[in-house]
């Protein structure tokens, strides 16, 4: 156990080192000085971009089974005032890494961010495209989040290079003033050169999400978008509400119907 120990802190020793940013010329900072780390950021959604991008109205035939028809001109989280999105130069030293392999710039990404109230992983261009493609016309989606006895629904926005997930009891609640449980950024910086794209996900509030959950909610709400068989739910969640049945989600997560 302890070998594993340090081999693991040996590891994530090297990420950080990968991932460190030299301090500039002007700077006193020493390269292992914590001033020389980029500092942890809760926000990862630019507002600027929310507000220039046009949003597609919440279906009112929600109200059928979650009670979101009053919302039918709402916005998700247009009442939530994120900090601007963090650029990836200020994570990483985009130009120390562009040699390294695209296996190597994931491996130190996922593990650069572990346990720092924040989520890292990366995906393939080419899945990334599919959800840029499929979120366009399919933006909103519900996810069950299993807690002890039970689950608790999340409620997800995924507008690319950007997903939000917020409780649906909050969104319920306050409407476009709820704020989101996470924030995701995708950057595509690397999608050409190294058939590579990152993921950050932060979270917002740890007393609401703790980092394994926001893992597992960031990787199944990308999966059903992502396969086939899962994305018919999406699809009829935004364009054949009165269709959807959650129970139909429940069954794809293997979940029990309560």
């Amino acid at each position: 156990m302890q070998r594993l120990s340090s081999r693991t802190s040996r590891n994530i020793g090297s990420s950080l080192k990968l991932l460190r940013r030299a301090p500039s010329p002007t700077s006193p900072a020493s390269p292992s000085s914590p001033s020389s780390f980029v500092p942890r950021c809760g926000f990862a959604v630019s507002a600027l971009n929310l507000r220039k991008t046009r949003q597609r109205a919440i279906p009112g035939d929600f109200s059928r089974w979650v009670s979101l028809g009053c919302c039918r001109t709402s916005r998700f989280a247009t009442g939530f005032a994120p900090l601007e999105r963090k650029p990836l130069d200020s994570i990483m030293d985009v130009g120390r890494v562009k040699d390294r392999s695209a296996e190597e710039i994931a491996s130190a990404w996922d593990d650069y961010h572990l346990g720092r109230g924040h989520v890292g992983t990366s995906m393939k261009a080419k899945l990334y495209h599919l959800l840029e493609q499929r979120s366009v016309d399919c933006r909103y989606f519900v996810i069950p989040l299993w807690r002890g006895s039970g689950y608790v629904t999340m409620f997800a926005q995924v507008q690319m290079p950007h997903m939000l997930l917020t409780g649906l009891e909050d969104y319920k609640a306050s409407g476009t003033q709820a704020s989101p449980y996470m924030t995701v950024t995708f950057y595509t910086e690397f999608a050409e050169s190294k058939d590579l794209v990152l993921i950050r996900g932060d979270v917002v509030f740890t007393s609401k999400l703790s980092d394994a959950e926001a893992k597992w909610l960031l990787e199944t709400t990308q999966s059903f978008y992502l396969n086939d068989t899962r994305y018919k739910l999406v699809e009829r969640f935004n364009k054949q509400t009165r269709d959807f049945e959650f129970k139909d989600v429940l069954q794809a997560l293997d979940m029990p119907i309560l």
